[in-house]
């Protein structure tokens, strides 16, 4: 095992990786740039470096700057988190020419999954059901709508090297998916550096699951059940749960086999996730994308296995057996919620950074709370304004839900405004509570 990692990332993430660290004997070194210089990690990390100015690309995204922070620090090994260069092949390439040890899958596998039209073509191949759609980029608009003609409206535009729901959107008629497919075209360029689209069959009642995979030292890929993460804004996730309450035996049992074999395709080691769209008039499933990193929402799924994610991304990544039996299938006890604490009002979803003046965590049986921020810290505009992740375990959905609505008023977020009051308001709605919901849950939630 490594003696140290530098942990190139910020906030929450950051500090959840240093607790394990911690407890695993590992020297944490963390990074930060002016803007996080008083957020708690900074302080709770065995080490910190400072990285530069407070914007990503001259911070955070900057792999010189972090390399040479691992060096500065003596670091053994470097973990990505997610987000920023968690899923960058070529940092992931230059951190292991450094010397250093990469925490995560291999720069392949990472440049495999990262392109969504080789990712699809890729699982189509390994068997793995996928919507109807372009096995190639779609050069221009007219050639977008003789696709389209093919595969059938309604479709969805996407970035081919997107991700968080940016350059994303529905077309239901040519005129439409002209202007999404400018736009789209647009976007992807300016947010990822590729302009290149795909298109594919868009389901208008569709859950959004997706599997937790781990690939171990010795090659074997295992499933660690389901996630829910239908309740999305802008396509993008504010809440999740597992087990998912819209996956029947069957389908779970078939979606987890897929995941394995998604995984095996591309030779994957360590934690992953392979992301289904499940469509709630068929109960019929399709591949969505592969993200080669922990995800944001892994708490849900340690809270219903016991498992420590982190943990077992130190150990696959030095060659180690997992610190749990991988001879038995993992099966999940109780149900588990989390909902993301953003700085956003919760009306319109709108960024709200400024000041916290006050912070008080919620706390109690089944309650975990993941946090970046603590009373006398900002947000600032420069980064993704997540706060928080509040989760609940129960024995129970119901039980979950409950320990959820108690979590919500007790936590206390004084100064910019925050999501929680829609928190509140998803655990009471009767479509959440009944657990037959969908995507557009939280557009008809918004409905005038």
């Amino acid at each position: 095992m490594f003696d140290s990692v530098l942990i190139a990332n910020r906030g929450e993430i950051a500090r959840r990786i240093i607790r394990t660290a911690r407890r695993m004997g590992i020297k944490s070194i963390a990074v930060y740039s002016d803007a996080d210089a008083g957020l708690p990690y900074v302080a709770e990390a065995d080490e910190a470096v400072h990285l530069g100015p407070s914007a990503p690309a001259q911070s955070y995204l900057d792999s010189a700057l972090l390399l040479g922070a691992a060096r500065k620090a003596g670091a053994a090994a470097v973990h990505p988190g997610y987000g920023f260069l968690a899923e960058n092949a070529g940092f992931a390439r230059a951190v292991t020419e450094a010397g250093l040890l990469w925490i995560g899958p291999s720069p392949e596998a990472i440049e495999q999954m990262g392109d969504k039209i080789r990712a699809r073509n890729l699982m189509a191949a390994a068997g793995i059901p996928v919507a109807p759609g372009t096995a190639d980029p779609v050069a221009d608009a007219d050639a977008a709508v003789a696709a389209a003609e093919r595969i059938g409206y309604p479709v969805m535009v996407k970035a081919a090297a997107g991700g968080g729901g940016i350059g994303m959107s529905a077309a239901y008629d040519a005129d439409g998916l002209r202007k999404a497919f400018d736009t789209a075209r647009t976007r992807a360029e300016r947010f990822f550096g590729s302009p290149e689209i795909l298109l594919e069959r868009y389901l208008a009642r569709a859950r959004h699951v997706e599997v937790q995979i781990l690939g171990l030292a010795d090659g074997r890929v295992l499933a660690l059940g389901e996630r829910d993460c239908s309740v999305q804004r802008r396509h993008q996730k504010v809440a999740e749960e597992t087990p998912s309450p819209g996956v029947s035996a069957e389908t779970r049992a078939a979606m987890l086999a897929a995941a394995v074999r998604a995984g095996e395709a591309v030779g994957y080691q360590g934690a992953g996730t392979v992301e289904c769209l499940l469509d709630v008039d068929t109960g019929s499933f399709v591949f969505l994308e592969m993200n080669t990193r922990l995800q944001v929402e892994h708490p849900v799924t340690e809270l219903v296995t016991g498992i420590d994610l982190v943990e077992q991304q130190f150990l696959i990544a030095c060659g180690e057996p997992v610190s749990f039996d991988a001879s038995v299938p993992v099966l999940p006890s109780g149900h588990a919620i989390e909902l993301r604490v953003y700085a956003e009002d919760p009306k319109r979803f709108l960024p709200s950074p400024g000041a916290i003046t006050a912070w008080e965590e919620p706390s109690g049986p089944g309650v975990r709370v993941d946090s970046g921020y603590a009373a006398d810290t900002t947000v600032t505009p420069f980064y993704d304004p997540l706060l928080a992740k509040l989760c609940a375990h129960g024995a129970t959905r119901d039980e979950a839900i409950a320990r959820l609505r108690t979590a919500v008023d007790g936590f206390v977020v004084s100064g910019p405004k925050t999501n929680l009051p829609f928190h509140a308001e998803l655990l009471g709605n009767a479509e959440f509570v009944s657990g037959d919901y969908d995507t557009g849950l939280v557009g008809r939630m918004r409905q005038p």
